[in-house]
């Protein structure tokens, strides 16, 4: 590696910047479904399990089949072209799911979204490793993971106001255009960089292999395994919360549509938006005395996280101050504690991820990991904590949700161990996952 490698420009920020908003503009249209969850329902007569389905596991479907033909195209042709492409296609479909005349044109709408979000992620993150060395990488990765903390804040605050002015349709045509700059400025001001040119030379100049032996190999990887399964239950959790916190605040608080969403959305999300990049950050700079901490870092964040998620879901009802016409419950004290330390698996999680692999497997390797975190996170995450909920009805009332949400997080413990057993296997070692440990 050259001396001047070694450090990173202003033209790797400003397309790092480009990839922030993009995401952060895509991932608005998953946040938003949150606020759209009891008009929609309301509209079309459906079920807290049809929501959950329309949520979650039809687009996470969708997502997952061209997930890894997707991560293929990425590591074999330009990855600033094909987001670009996604971008423009990504509006369309969005302006589509604004025109649902019935529920089911809606699931096949959203369906169709999801097929075009499928290479965002891991072309994204394949060209970050190519921007930022290793040492450097956590704090960019958090910038860019950060994108879906900050879209919730304009998702469920401003996004509420709009759905509760408007209605849920024109929420869709809004967030339809920013996706449409980025695409052009993408396609117009950024070069495609080198691969590899972080990497060892031995690593960076591997051939390209193809698209099921390479996935093949990747799932042969036991640390990889375990990193990705740790991965897709933080999304099971994480995501049944975004999806079902405004919900929750508006039956278990007594909170209108506009204060819970404002709530959901500034309070978690800005809390989650400083824990991810201070989590970046303070990762880059551990990870220079160990390297163990990029397994330590997302085990402190998960324990304190499933604490301070708990306390929020038992907390009684109460207000404990008031902002304009916005209540404040006691309970979003601890919804803010947990926000900060719920991304904190993130940036360490997906730089270890860069160093398992070589450059020209990149794109597959967080493709397959996508795969795994959108089914469990955003198909199989809202779906059984709506189906648990409608299943608590009859014993639980207009709790149900609280108890559904107890049950499904206290799953965290199960990344907890799988991080804890990569942490005494030594699986932060980048060489020994590279021989397929």
């Amino acid at each position: 590696m050259s001396a001047t490698d070694t450090h990173t420009s202003r033209a790797s920020h400003a397309v790092l910047a480009l990839l922030v908003g993009g995401y952060a503009s895509i991932f608005l249209g998953r946040q938003i479904m949150a606020v759209m969850i009891e008009p929609i329902k309301l509209e079309f007569g459906a079920s807290d399990t049809a929501m959950g389905l329309i949520s979650g596991l039809a687009f996470a479907v969708a997502y997952a089949l061209m997930g890894l033909p997707a991560g293929g195209l990425a590591d074999r042709h330009s990855r600033v072209r094909l987001l670009a492409l996604c971008g423009v296609i990504w509006a369309i479909t969005t302006v589509i799911c604004g025109f649902a005349v019935s529920f089911p044109m809606l699931v096949i709408a959203r369906m169709l979204v999801a097929v075009t979000e499928a290479p965002v992620t891991p072309a994204s993150l394949s060209l970050i490793a190519d921007l930022y060395p290793a040492r450097n990488r956590s704090l960019a990765i958090s910038c860019f993971t950060a994108a879906p903390t900050l879209s919730a804040i304009v998702g469920l605050s401003l996004g509420a106001w709009v759905i509760d002015t408007w209605g849920w349709r024109t929420g869709f045509y809004l967030i339809a255009s920013p996706p449409l700059l980025i695409s052009l400025l993408l396609a117009l001001a950024v070069r495609e960089p080198e691969r590899g040119r972080f990497d060892n030379p031995l690593h960076g100049n591997a051939p390209a292999l193809g698209l099921w032996r390479s996935a093949r190999q990747l799932l042969g990887n036991a640390h990889y395994r375990k990193l990705v399964a740790a991965c897709a239950w933080f999304s099971f959790s994480g995501l049944a919360f975004a999806m079902w916190n405004t919900p929750f605040l508006i039956r278990s608080h007594g909170l209108s549509l506009q204060s819970a969403g404002i709530l959901a959305g500034v309070v978690t999300g800005c809390s989650a938006a400083l824990g991810g990049l201070f989590s970046g950050w303070l990762s880059d700079r551990l990870n220079l005395r160990s390297q163990a901490w990029l397994l330590g870092l997302p085990l402190i964040g998960t324990l304190v996280t499933l604490l301070s998620l708990l306390l929020y879901l038992v907390w009684p009802p109460g207000i404990a101050f008031q902002i304009g016409a916005v209540e404040v419950p006691t309970a979003m004290l601890w919804c803010a504690l947990m926000g900060f330390f719920t991304m904190w698996w993130v940036a360490p999680c997906f730089n270890l991820l860069t160093q398992m692999v070589s450059p020209r497997q990149r794109a597959t390797a967080v493709a397959l990991q996508t795969i795994c975190t959108t089914l469990a996170g955003i198909g199989l995450g809202p779906l059984l904590t709506g189906a648990l909920s409608d299943l608590l009805l009859p014993w639980a009332g207009d709790e149900s949700l609280r108890y559904a949400l107890l049950g499904v997080h206290l799953t965290l413990l199960i990344p907890a161990w799988l991080l804890l057993q990569l942490y005494r296997q030594q699986a932060f070692a980048p060489q020994q996952a590279l021989q397929g440990a």
